[in-house]
């Protein structure tokens, strides 16, 4: 079990005290004397010591009996990034249940998922969380329920129906005891004018939920550089598929119950998100997903203070720090991309990818912009005809052999995957070199630690720099970057002039 740091106590009261809001979401604070509990940068007066309890998660705090503080919403903090740079069983639940993975297949369909008993789950979320993966999703179900209640205009009992609760009463049961407050007071307190006008209502308890369009502020832990990572989701963005309109990045989202369209705008202080779901039930993968894409619960102060310790590399995260690692919403689709990317530049890679798209996505609409399909599933990709992929022969076979696995399921890439057993399972399929995995582990399953020492462009930077530009150098000269060498890449690669560098205009 890891050395969590709600467990350090004196640690949690001086950053309760300096209201420090880089460990909003690391751990909550809950207060004796008033029965709340808050993130650390609460705008209250802060609480006696004496009177101060800490735990891991809003879900704990609950399960403790507290309910959310009304100033400083906890259940709107970043996510614990924790659940980002670890590959345990706990960290690999965490962003399965962020996926909604419970509340679709219950605790017995997470376990198996994860490769566990359900015992041993609950067992190990129970002693580092406080908090079993029930307790959890029911945390989770209570802030996407506010969220539509706050933003939407929806009947009270499709708000419930579309945030994962069974019931109407269960619903109202647990808004009234994490927030005191009943969903109509809740609405109550928002101006009308911030409330998103909505579609026709879901029909009813077991219905398909309707679809609708909500505007969403993902909160970040500051700095934030939006360049590279804008820049490179603009830059490799697959036409039909992903945009860069009016200062947003858009793209379509193959999700559970149906698809969306998502625009993310970055802001100062937050990023800006449009989504249009066409199943409102879908609401909080999406947004879990677009935070992951956008490394959003990364903590850039610990990344770029391990980073400076190196004195090439200083001068580069000073200049423009809090880079993040640009990342993907759909894991296996990411992986095609890569092998598309093998050895051809990236119009080439983006010129593959749209012909597969138009030739075997699944077509949406899409009234605000130029998305036209969501990208093809393995399943549709492995019924291609080979011969009709123009590249070559043993890239083809690349290409055939991973679709088949992913489509097959002998090769699982999403938020339960451990790493070190992928990139095995990854280098084992034919024409899958270090590059193409540590790629796909830095992008795709998220690994903070991945490193490209065979990259041209990695290699160019390093030498320019004055580091050593051979791999095995380079990799020896970066292990005292650990365990950050994926955020490391980013700032390499940031002394180039591509456009994945740089915020499109």
């Amino acid at each position: 079990m890891q050395n969590a740091m709600h467990t350090d106590r004196e640690r949690c009261v001086r950053a309760v005290q300096s209201k420090d809001a880089r460990f909003d979401g690391w751990f909550f604070t809950a207060v004796l004397t008033t029965g709340i509990y808050c993130r650390p940068s609460c705008p209250a007066v802060p609480p006696k010591p004496q009177n101060m309890v800490f735990h891991a998660s809003a879900a704990a705090c609950q399960q403790a009996g507290f309910r959310a503080c009304k100033r400083c919403r906890p259940d709107t903090s970043p996510g614990s990034p924790e659940w980002n740079r670890r590959a345990d069983l706990v960290a690999r639940a965490m962003r399965l249940i962020a996926d909604g993975v419970v509340d679709r297949d219950g605790v017995p369909g997470l376990a198996a998922r994860l490769g566990y008993s359900t015992r041993q789950v609950e067992r190990q979320l129970l002693a580092e969380l406080g908090a079993g993966p029930l307790a959890l999703a029911r945390a989770q179900r209570a802030q996407t329920a506010r969220l539509l209640v706050e933003t939407t205009g929806l009947p009270m009992a499709d708000v419930a129906f579309a945030a994962g609760f069974s019931s109407v009463r269960t619903f109202n049961d647990t808004v009234r005891e994490v927030f005191a407050l009943s969903p109509s007071e809740l609405r109550a307190r928002v101006p009308h004018k911030d409330q998103a006008k909505d579609r026709a209502p879901a029909p009813g308890p077991g219905a398909p939920a309707t679809g609708g369009t909500l505007q969403l502020r993902l909160p970040f832990r500051a700095p934030l550089n939006p360049d590279n990572l804008f820049g490179h989701l603009a830059a490799t963005g697959v036409p039909g598929v992903e945009e860069w309109r009016d200062g947003a990045f858009r793209r379509t989202l193959r999700l559970p119950y149906g698809h969306a369209v998502v625009a993310l705008t970055p802001h100062p202080d937050h990023i800006g998100c449009r989504l249009t779901l066409t199943d409102l039930r879908d609401l909080t993968v999406a947004t879990s997903r677009c935070r992951r894409m956008l490394d959003l619960d990364a903590d850039p102060v610990a990344v770029d203070d391990q980073l400076r310790t190196d004195p090439l590399l200083a001068p580069l995260v000073d200049k423009a720090p809090g880079r993040r690692v640009p990342r993907t919403v759909d894991e296996a689709e990411f992986a095609v991309r890569a092998v598309l990317g093998q050895q051809v530049s990236t119009a080439a890679a983006r010129t593959h990818a749209a012909r597969l798209v138009t030739a075997y996505g699944d077509p949406v609409e899409d009234p605000e912009g130029g998305l036209t399909h969501l990208f093809p599933s393995p399943e549709a990709l492995a019924e291609a005809d080979p011969e009709s992929l123009a590249m070559p022969r043993t890239r083809r076979t690349t290409f055939t052999t991973l679709v088949r696995h992913l489509a097959e399921g002998t090769l699982h890439l999403g938020p339960e995957s451990d790493w070190p057993e992928t990139r095995a399972r990854l280098l084992a399929l034919p024409g899958f070199g270090p590059w193409t995995v540590d790629v796909i582990a830095m992008r795709a399953l998220g690994d903070p630690d991945a490193f490209l020492p065979t990259d041209l462009g990695i290699r160019r930077a390093a030498q320019e720099l004055g580091l050593p530009s051979t791999p095995a150098a380079l990799t020896a000269r970066a292990a005292a970057w650990r365990p950050w060498r994926a955020y490391a890449v980013q700032y390499l690669w940031a002394t180039d002039s591509h456009p994945i560098n740089f915020l499109p205009v």
